[in-house]
């Protein structure tokens, strides 16, 4: 699907303009970013689950600690 584009664009320039479109598309540092950025956003939604989690049994615990003093 990708070339298809590409060979589209590639045919819509000429010249010094086809490599700047040829130098665009086969740029993968926006891919990598993109990739970096999903894996953050689920790190950080396991992060968030897991302190909830634990932050509900930490509360019991001190509780049941706090009620035998």
């Amino acid at each position: 699907m990708m070339t298809g584009c590409v060979s589209f664009l590639l045919g819509l320039v000429e010249g010094k303009d086809s490599r700047i479109v040829r130098r665009l598309t086969e740029d993968r540092h926006g891919v990598t970013a993109i990739e970096y950025g999903l894996i953050a956003a689920l790190i950080a939604i396991a992060a968030i689950a897991a302190m909830a989690l634990l932050g509900t049994d930490l509360s019991n615990t001190f509780s049941l600690v706090a009620s035998e003093l």
